[in-house]
């Protein structure tokens, strides 16, 4: 038979706890310990703490009502039963009045001791049952609001994605989400410069100023260049992250790369000062946002282009319309491309969505097909 819960026995009468804790309790299943008096007992149910205690009011030295008092003082949340004589109904009603759950009154049979003390028992498994849903409640809402945050974030971006002309601003915006999404103490992004295919640190958020001062040059973080070469995300903490310069600032980094057609045009780091190591759901928020920071650089590429274009469409309306047909082309890929972190995100890789976060990405992602659609159906005119 299975052990079942813990009882503290009170009694320093040998009879009176053989017949309770032998013959009508062990039998059961329940784990009995027996102490003589109320000193030793406390210290037990400190070391040890029972999940009933039984003890009698007529102990040597402190009785039962002070052993009672004494346990609720040290903040032992433990149910006592009262042990009581004929005609110790005021000292029992006291006892009550304490704190007590149940009373005996003595003599008791096998099957009345079994009865009162399995009643107090299945209170303490609903309480502990209550306890646990609490806990588990208080897990699902944290779990619940910070899907809600990351959800909130990713939104906000794909919004700064398609508004946001400034470009400083929008990167900015870019790193400081990315940190709020997977915890970090502080990130920034360093983007390709094609002159010297070097990575010069354009945006962060949270860097000592020592590090800061670099904006616009080079940062050898250490770990960087290592995503360069490999083109995949690298999560590192603890004593491997030791080797590399970003030790200095924390003890666990993500960097993601962002690219464009395979291409590495960029890193996207965070660090957390602590230990706590980078996991796979920041591993996918990251991604998704590099994927947005990608989907911004090309997007400031076409407008740049389109600007060149509108000079260049004066030398002559044939070529006017070639490029006109090329840009749409281009826009209209890059229309498929913004549909990829959508996507994502119904497909609940990164956490459940509630029913009005799916209708407002599948909101969003009509938007997109309706836009691709008129694009598609433009065409150059003729002249």
């Amino acid at each position: 038979m299975a052990d079942l819960e813990r009882i503290l026995l009170v009694e320093n009468d040998p009879d009176i706890s053989d017949l309770i804790a032998r013959q009508a309790l062990k039998p059961l299943g329940y784990r009995v310990d027996v102490a003589a008096e109320a000193g030793s007992a406390i210290k037990h149910a400190v070391q040890t703490p029972p999940d009933l205690v039984i003890a009698n009011l007529s102990l040597p030295g402190l009785s039962g009502k002070d052993l009672l008092v004494a346990l609720t003082s040290r903040g032992a949340d433990v149910p006592l039963i009262i042990l009581a004589a004929k005609g110790q109904e005021q000292d029992a009603l006291q006892a009550f009045r304490l704190g007590a759950s149940d009373v005996l009154f003595w003599p008791a049979r096998d099957a009345e001791i079994v009865s009162v003390v399995e009643r107090v028992i299945k209170q303490v498994r609903e309480k502990r049952s209550r306890a646990a849903l609490d806990a588990q409640i208080k897990q699902v809402n944290e779990e619940l609001q910070r899907k809600v945050r990351e959800l909130t974030t990713i939104v906000a971006l794909g919004k700064a994605v398609v508004s946001i002309t400034d470009r400083k601003v929008l990167l900015d915006k870019i790193v400081e989400g990315a940190a709020q999404m997977t915890g970090a103490d502080m990130g920034w992004l360093l983007l390709r410069d094609d002159a010297n295919k070097t990575f010069p640190l354009t945006a962060h958020r949270g860097l000592p100023e020592a590090w800061a001062k670099k904006m616009g040059q080079p940062l050898d973080d250490g770990v960087s260049a290592l995503v360069a070469l490999s083109g995949e995300t690298l999560l590192i903490h603890g004593e491997p992250l030791a080797k590399f310069k970003v030790w200095n600032l924390g003890k666990s980094a993500a960097v993601t790369p962002i690219k464009v057609k395979q291409e590495v045009i960029g890193l996207l780091v965070m660090v957390r000062k602590t230990d706590k190591s980078f996991g796979n759901i920041e591993q996918t928020l990251l991604e998704a946002v590099s994927d947005f920071a990608s989907i911004s650089l090309v997007n400031e590429r076409l407008f740049r282009a389109l600007a060149q274009t509108a000079e260049s469409a004066r030398t002559g309306e044939k070529k006017k319309n070639e490029l006109f047909e090329s840009l749409r082309r281009m826009v209209y890929n890059e229309l498929q491309t913004m549909r990829y972190p959508i996507s994502l995100m119904m497909t609940e890789k990164t956490g459940d969505l509630t029913d009005q976060q799916r209708e407002a990405l599948a909101a969003c992602e009509s938007a997109l097909d309706r836009l691709s659609g008129a694009v598609q159906r433009t065409t150059p005119q003729k002249r």
